[in-house]
């Protein structure tokens, strides 16, 4: 399937993994830049599907290089397995999906950004040392979800007080789908979450399909982005991030709900890091500012391209 995105053609591909299939789009640039490598994105979530981080697809055009989306196992478009064992959601999984889809296409130097959760599972690639992967853009992600429940727990704190009654009482409860409930989270999503009123609807369109098979992001997560009860709820990846041998650039926006401290020890770790705040965005900072976003990112890749 083939359709156009300004200059660009984009594919659409299913890649086959795990007895089922991983669902691909590939922007392919007009015009290719000597010695521009792919790049690789990885979404958040887990389980949020590509649709909000597909505006990195303008990268191809404004730097030449293909862009790789794929909605990762178990949401989007690739197959879902909401009778799977909670075991099986695994950050090994998705690695070993990320290099399905390395192969399927036959890419060699590369560079990859995640998201978020696309973020942690770029750490947990770089940590692995593979020998194409060129640099790692870890945009708004934690690298523990310790640092991440404590960083949460700091900003429910400045809501207003009726707004944290809410949140404690349902959490307490175990009514996370009330009324009440969600439109307390609401008023956290848009301070720290997106700060654009209304949604925008790459966002809505991630959300709505999660919300409609949630399998892996409240197996792996939570009910919401604050209230972490899930599998991944003791990951941390802060003691293997000496073995980083890429390039790293870390980026975070000013009320992000990863704060500060929750992506510091990328900072203080990885051996060849830099970072980046953007002021007056949050988690999606991508949708907020999208292009000083990009263009931070571009600049960052094309010091790691070919040259």
């Amino acid at each position: 399937m083939v359709h156009t995105l300004a200059m660009s053609k984009v594919t659409e591909h299913l890649v086959p993994f795990e007895g089922g299939e991983t669902w691909v789009r590939v922007t392919h640039p007009a015009d290719s830049a000597p010695g521009a490598l792919p790049l690789v994105v990885l979404h958040g979530g887990p389980g949020m599907a590509h649709d909000y981080v597909q505006n990195l697809a303008a990268l191809a055009d404004e730097t030449g290089r293909t862009v790789v989306h794929y909605d990762q196992f178990g949401c989007g478009r690739s197959t879902h397995r909401p009778e799977a064992p909670p075991d099986y959601w695994t950050p090994e999984l998705f690695v070993r999906e990320y290099e399905t889809v390395l192969e399927f296409f036959g890419l060699a130097d590369h560079h990859v950004l995640g998201q978020s959760w696309g973020g942690m599972l770029g750490a947990e690639i770089a940590v692995r040392r593979p020998a194409s992967l060129r640099s790692l853009a870890i945009c708004n992600s934690p690298a523990s979800m310790q640092l991440w429940v404590e960083g949460a727990a700091e900003l429910r704190a400045a809501l207003s007080p009726e707004t944290q009654d809410a949140l404690d009482r349902h959490e307490a409860d175990g009514t996370t789908s009330d009324p009440e409930y969600l439109a307390a989270t609401a008023v956290f999503y848009e301070r720290h979450v997106c700060r654009v009123v209304p949604m925008p609807q790459d966002f809505v369109d991630s959300e709505a399909q999660m919300e409609a098979e949630p399998t892996i992001y409240h197996t792996m997560n939570g009910p919401n982005e604050f209230h972490i009860i899930g599998t991944m709820r003791d990951w941390t990846i802060v003691d293997r991030l000496d073995a980083v041998e890429a390039p790293t650039l870390v980026v975070a926006g000013e009320f992000d709900e990863a704060t500060p401290a929750t992506w510091q020890p990328f900072v203080d770790r990885i051996p060849d890091v830099s970072s980046h705040v953007f002021p007056g965005a949050s988690h999606c900072t991508h949708l907020e500012q999208p292009e000083t976003f990009r263009s931070v990112v571009s600049r960052f890749l094309a010091a790691h391209d070919d040259v």
